[in-house]
């Protein structure tokens, strides 16, 4: 008997490593929708100014941006995780990340990482949201 599976749908991911590593931006399965680790690359496809902040308020609005693409939405989100590559800024990426999640309150973690793959890169987030109920 074959199993029923739901339906797969995906965001591209948009830059020179989605093909090469062959990774979405985003994929929804049913309900669950997992977004990759992102970065603050702006739509120019480079690095936004401004440091630990202002790339993960990027990361952020890209994050979003995939979740509606996939019929979610912030308050769907159930998990980020956060890496950063100097711990000691991490209330800068805090801050921003309060900023969509402050009353949704996810599960969260945040670590220090040595480098990412763009030495101009400070902060990646990944997150993960359930979609409960139609939209």
């Amino acid at each position: 008997m074959p199993i029923d599976r739901p339906a797969r749908a995906r965001v591209e991911a948009g830059t020179v490593w989605g093909p090469t590593v062959g990774y979405s931006r985003a994929t929804r399965v049913g309900e669950r929708v997992v977004v990759a680790g992102t970065t603050g690359l702006g739509p120019d496809g480079r690095v936004v100014p401004g440091g630990m902040e202002a790339q993960a308020r990027q990361a952020l609005r890209n994050i979003v941006a995939a979740l509606e693409q996939l019929g979610a939405r912030p308050a769907d989100v159930v998990r980020t995780r956060i890496f950063v590559t100097d711990i000691s800024q991490w209330e800068a990426a805090g801050r921003a990340h309060g900023e969509v999640f402050a009353d949704i309150r996810p599960a969260s973690t945040m670590v220090e990482v040595r480098r990412l793959i763009d030495p101009e890169m400070l902060v990646e987030i990944e997150a993960e949201a359930i979609v409960v109920g139609e939209r």
